[in-house]
């Protein structure tokens, strides 16, 4: 078997894989539009090959920003059940593609509320776990996802309780997310700062939102009635559409339900214009942000599953 990234003559054998099984994956219009947006790129998509006949046994692609130098998540794992041994060829294949990427990006699987009580999703999740676990994605996350629909939940009343005012400064962002990081209950900065120094963080993260298609003038720094910072709001969006981009409130102002006005002050600007659907993702053991998106009227609709390389031992 050959191990290999992807070149543009490859393009008709890659819209040729087709995937079965109840898990999110790249098919044809996927990739084709996000090749064309920059999201994926032939280099960022691994195959594993029949030596003699040269067919596609298995392929991993990996999604990134237009302007990301190297990859960010894997989107899609597929390897066709003639390959033998999935898990054994998937984890090679991703073993492979870290190695010339010199880090492995961690793994995005998309499944339906309900994924372990169905055989078809599970048996589709549990030889992509298994071969993710081999190649080093040995740390486990569960996100739920939640979307508010125009007409379903009220569009909520502007905050009487604070100020919300955008800055062109990105630092002053950068210095609003660092101290909401301390003591949060996300997973995802938690993680980094196990590795990272929290303003080199706080940095990342501003640097990444700002890669997104949702619009830096949209971002609102959130202030009490004395002037004083309480939190972050940003709006945003990806390529599915508008999205709860980044809320959190700082240390000293938390356990004042802040985090309703922050997601409400979201949720109105994008009903303000014109938004009919907005997704947002929080961590499912970050039960204090899922019950606040419930109270704002957003609906569990979906699960994401991400499995990750521990930064400690990488």
């Amino acid at each position: 078997m050959r191990f290999r990234p992807a070149v543009e003559g490859d393009l008709d054998r890659l819209l040729g894989c087709v995937v079965d099984e109840s898990i999110s994956w790249s098919h044809p219009d996927r990739l084709l539009s996000y090749l064309e947006s920059g999201n994926y790129r032939f280099d960022h998509i691994w195959l594993a090959e029949d030596e003699e006949s040269g067919e596609i046994l298995a392929r991993a692609v990996w999604w990134s920003f237009p302007d990301s130098t190297g990859p960010l998540a894997l989107d899609c794992l597929h390897v066709h059940p003639s390959a033998g041994d999935r898990v054994s060829v998937a984890a090679e294949l991703l073993r492979r593609a870290h190695a010339g990427y010199g880090q492995a990006p961690a793994y995005h699987v998309f499944v339906p509320n309900g994924w372990r009580d169905d055989p078809r999703a599970g048996a589709a999740v549990a030889w992509r776990w298994a071969a993710a676990g081999r190649a080093g994605l040995t740390e486990e996350l569960e996100r739920l996802r939640y979307a508010w629909t125009e007409g379903d939940a009220p569009v909520p009343e502007p905050s009487e309780r604070l100020v919300f005012r955008g800055d062109d400064d990105d630092e002053a962002f950068v210095s609003a997310f660092r101290r909401v990081a301390e003591g949060t209950l996300d997973f995802h900065t938690r993680q980094a700062l196990a590795t990272m120094d929290p303003v080199a963080q706080a940095r990342e993260d501003v640097r990444d939102y700002r890669s997104m298609p949702g619009e830096r003038a949209w971002w609102r720094l959130a202030y009490d009635k004395g002037g004083a910072l309480v939190g972050v709001a940003l709006p945003s969006a990806n390529n599915g559409g508008p999205v709860v981009g980044y809320l959190g409130v700082v240390p000293e102002q938390r356990g004042h339900g802040y985090v309703d006005d922050l997601l409400a002050e979201i949720t109105r600007f994008h009903a303000g214009r014109g938004v009919r659907r907005i997704v947002a993702d929080t961590d499912a053991g970050n039960v204090p942000m899922a019950r606040a998106f419930e109270r704002a009227g957003y609906r569990n609709f979906a699960v994401r599953l991400v499995l990750s390389a521990n930064p400690v031992n990488t």
